[in-house]
């Protein structure tokens, strides 16, 4: 269903060069779609965006969604027919350091790119992505459900939930639900594991630094517990809420989680001995009780019944192999750096058969 849709369709990307973004990339010139792509540079060296030559046949910008009118002229001469705004500063600790940038990334870009949306005359469906964290986290054990609370408190945390009231006035004011051509969601995803992170302060990317070079990786909140899943879980609901949205109005200004099963939270620690199965010469060690630093939530989970009910998407993928694919990617780079863009492909293919197998409406 979906090389139906993306086919030989303009699709823009905001935040192309990041970890999700680069592999929404991949997938899509994978469908056949003619990619924009709109971000700063890869934001880490090395990046998969690079590794896989992910530039190669697309149209890619280096663009700062805080320049409102660089931004707007991108997306109104790209004319796209779909939409993904990933563009972000990602980083829980690194909002602590720089609060401004921040907020000025996540909400003043955000309403960047609705605000050249309107300047489209034509039918376009949007994905605007901000994260998990935009709930008010308060530790309880159920999933935060579309209509709970939205906040943090820490910087990154309270500007995706102010991202997410911006979108939704924005969308009321400006983009009436019925006679609008632009139709937008938002989306809601979060602890997402997958081959090509190399961020800082992310529990994959420090295991496989460490462990390429042999060394040791430090475990600052091992007891943690976070809903796991591999970056190919959410892209896929994005992708069909992005269809979806063709298709039925009343998804506009809807809001969506994307997330795995109840019963797959596992502690950090839990991830770190998972992924010691699909490693040589690994060690870690608990630095909790000597670790500062900023607050970090111990537990956040999402309910995505509205995603299984409305584009009948759910995560499938288990632990193990979520894991196991992601220890895959990063083995295949170290050890044949060459063979990445086969690597990807692969996995992107692989994902679509599980999801195939398993009767997903999107994968047909």
């Amino acid at each position: 269903m979906l090389f139906d849709y993306f086919h030989g369709k303009t699709v823009l990307i905001t935040g192309h060069t990041g970890f999700k973004g680069a592999w929404l990339t991949a997938w899509l010139k994978q469908l056949g779609a003619k990619v924009v792509g709109v971000a700063l540079e890869p934001p880490t060296i090395p990046s998969h965006f690079s590794v896989a030559r992910l530039a190669d046949g697309m149209t890619d910008l280096r663009i700062d969604i805080r320049d409102r009118a660089a931004l707007e002229d991108a997306i109104v001469s790209a004319q796209p027919d779909f939409l993904f705004h990933l563009a972000a500063q990602a980083l829980v600790r690194r909002s602590y350091d720089d609060p401004i940038e921040t907020w000025q990334t996540n909400v003043l870009g955000t309403l960047h790119v609705l605000e050249a949306l309107r300047k489209l005359d034509k039918p376009c469906a949007a994905v605007i992505i901000t994260s998990d964290k935009c709930y008010d986290n308060v530790e309880w054990v159920w999933g935060y459900r579309e209509i709970d609370a939205m906040g943090g408190p820490d910087p990154y945390s309270a500007s995706k939930g102010a991202a997410e009231l911006a979108i939704r006035s924005h969308i009321k004011s400006y983009f009436p639900k019925g006679t609008s051509k632009v139709r937008i969601a938002s989306a809601r995803a979060g602890n997402v594991i997958g081959g090509g992170d190399w961020a800082a302060d992310r529990i994959v990317p420090d295991c496989v630094k460490a462990w390429s070079v042999d060394s040791s990786v430090e475990l600052r909140n091992p007891h943690s517990t976070r809903p796991w899943q591999h970056v190919l879980e959410p892209l896929s609901g994005y992708l069909s809420l992005a269809v979806a949205l063709t298709q039925r109005p009343d998804l506009h200004n809807e809001p969506f989680n994307f997330g795995p099963a109840a019963q797959h939270n596992h502690s950090v620690l839990a991830l770190v001995q998972q992924m010691a199965l699909h490693w040589e010469q690994v060690r870690w060690k608990d630095v909790s009780q000597l670790a500062t630093g900023p607050y970090e939530s111990g537990l956040l989970k999402l309910n995505c019944d509205k995603a299984l009910h409305n584009l009948n998407w759910r995560a499938v993928m288990g632990f193990e192999d979520t894991v196991r694919m992601t220890a895959e990617w990063y083995r295949a780079y170290y050890q044949q750096p060459a063979q990445i863009v086969a690597t990807t492909k692969a996995q992107i293919e692989a994902y679509t058969a599980i999801a195939m197998q398993q009767g997903l409406s999107w994968a047909k």
